[in-house]
């Protein structure tokens, strides 16, 4: 009778696509109302005027317009002021 062992389980076999996230649209281009400036998790860039943040953190652009991004200081809630990017339509 032939016999073949048991070669144990796999545990490492899922994989997932990836998220698509990152800035879909730069400085200097055109932007329509709506339309997603960037994707991404987490508040790494802040929305500013002319721009909307949906709950998933995704910045929209509130109006058409030109995108824009600036660096503005930011007050930590532990009192720590630091650097952070925000995006703008101009």
């Amino acid at each position: 009778m032939s016999h073949v062992k048991a070669g144990g389980t796999a545990k490492n076999v899922h994989d997932s696509p990836g998220q698509r996230l990152g800035v879909k649209l730069f400085g200097g281009q055109k932007v329509k109302i709506g339309q997603v400036i960037v994707r991404q998790v987490g508040m790494t860039k802040r929305p500013g005027v002319g721009t909307k943040m949906s709950r998933n953190f995704t910045i929209h652009a509130a109006r058409d317009g030109i995108v824009a991004y600036k660096q503005r200081k930011v007050r930590l809630f532990s009192g720590r002021s630091v650097s952070r990017t925000e995006v703008t339509v101009e």
